[in-house]
């Protein structure tokens, strides 16, 4: 990656030219204590810079590979590989290695190396083959663009502007998709109260026949399958797993011997049919309620699905409207049974109170939902792909920032802070003079004399 165009006043090196990393250490979890007491140093591992820290402390020695809150430490397997970490201080573990900085070199200006492609997708490429972590010599290959120190400073600036503009554009669009889902549900509190079709009864009453769910709708609950029956190929199984809120996903998919399923036709699944997950109904993200698609079939009806049929004055897209609305989850959350396993019965599902307007009604609510609801996908579609600009939109930032180019007028501008004593020249040298400096000095071996 040696070509990559940088401004003439910058130098081509490799990373361990001017830097150096140092792995952690891994003391036996015997000596592990939560809480901190004299004698002891906090234990840093890769979980400890997330949202959700756990502490750990260990006995103080020499031999533990320490760092203060200014070290930039990389994380070095699997999914924390190349994750930057840095604002904490104690000795670190195996699963993090310590980027040892000159003095000479603008800890932030290395921050933002590390975090950008020039490192990290390097670093990916080492990963295909290093399934063990790296270590100093995968990285002596590695390139290091080295500007100026004054430069150095203006670019992390930059970044540092640049970028928190970035994080908040960020933050703002996350907060969308909350918005639109309370938006959706509002609608949905409006749908089934009556208050979303005021204006198409033109100010008539809601009129509606109060009962019980088992009143106007049916269900079938499904066969339980014997997992050792289970085949690499055949009907999908459509299991609670499978169902998420608002669609089914088959990413963890099981089988069943299409020849073993004559006496369940009933249970296969139609295209809209509505099926809602009877083990775990309700899960952080919502209800486990949706309908089938097309896509989704063939498959079959398992033990603890519900799937709603034999509608008596009910639309079916009617009752995935009042489904859906949280009035049910709300019916629905104290009525589970099991502590490990919460479940809903399916007599517990058609015992739920509903309030069913005419035919006309729920077609006209069901229109005016559909429409809705298409409005905020199509929103949520548009937020969707502002971030996913936004996501690269870094990287754009942090490629210009190391070919040189948000600091192209400053370099006209400061001709003199980057030539002579404060070229990038003299700085390797300072930073190489440095580095010799640190190196521990061996000890001779003195010969032992004989008299």
């Amino acid at each position: 990656m040696a070509d990559r165009k940088i401004p003439a006043k910058w130098l081509s090196l490799k990373f361990t030219e001017i830097l150096d990393v140092q792995g952690g250490t891994q003391p036996p979890k015997s000596q592990f204590i939560d809480e901190a007491q004299e004698g002891y140093i906090r234990l840093l591992q890769i979980r400890d810079f997330g949202k959700k820290p756990v502490p750990t402390f260990i006995p103080d020695t020499s031999k533990l590979k320490k760092c203060n809150k200014d070290d930039l430490l990389i994380g070095r397997y699997g999914a924390s590989l190349g994750r930057i970490c840095t604002g904490m201080e104690g000795a670190y573990n195996v699963a993090l290695a310590k980027v040892i900085t000159p003095l000479s070199l603008d800890l932030g200006f290395l921050h933002a190396y590390l975090n950008s492609e020039h490192f990290q997708g390097e670093l990916r490429l080492l990963s295909r083959s290093a399934q063990n972590g790296f270590n100093k010599g995968d990285l002596e290959t590695f390139d290091f663009f080295l500007p100026p120190l004054a430069e150095q400073k203006v670019i992390a600036d930059k970044l540092d502007t640049l970028l928190a503009q970035v994080e908040n554009t960020k933050a703002r669009l996350e907060l969308i998709p909350q918005i639109l889902k309370r938006f959706r549900q509002s609608v949905l509190a409006a749908a089934v109260s009556g208050r979303l079709t005021e204006e198409w009864r033109n100010g008539a009453e809601f009129e509606v026949e109060s009962d019980a769910l088992g009143k106007f709708v049916s269900i079938d609950i499904g066969h339980a399958f014997k997992s050792k029956e289970f085949s690499a190929r055949g009907i999908s199984l459509l299991r609670g797993q499978n169902i998420e809120p608002g669609a089914l996903r088959w990413s963890e998919t099981k089988y069943f011997p299409e020849a073993k399923l004559s006496e369940f036709h009933h249970l296969f699944i139609n295209s809209g049919d509505i099926v809602l997950a009877m083990d775990r109904p309700i899960i952080s993200s919502g209800l486990k309620i949706a309908r089938a698609k097309p896509s989704d079939l063939p498959c079959v009806l398992v033990q603890r699905v519900a799937r709603f049929k034999d509608f008596n004055d009910l639309l079916a897209d009617y009752l995935y409207v009042l489904l859906q609305d949280i009035s049910f989850s709300n019916y629905i959350q104290p009525n589970q049974t099991g502590s490990d396993i919460p479940h809903i019965s399916g007599k517990q599902i058609l015992a739920y109170p509903v309030k069913i307007p005419s035919i006309e009604e729920q077609a006209e609510i069901v229109r005016q939902v559909d429409q809705l609801f298409a409005h905020a996908d199509r929103i949520e579609q548009q937020v969707n792909n502002a971030l996913s600009r936004v996501n690269n939109l870094t990287q754009s930032i942090l490629a210009k920032a190391f070919r040189g180019e948000l600091t192209e007028q400053w370099r006209k501008d400061n001709p003199e802070l980057i030539s002579g004593e404060n070229s990038a020249e003299a700085l390797l040298e300072r930073i190489k003079a440095e580095r010799a400096a640190m190196k521990p000095v061996k000890k001779s071996r003195q010969k032992r004399t004989t008299a």
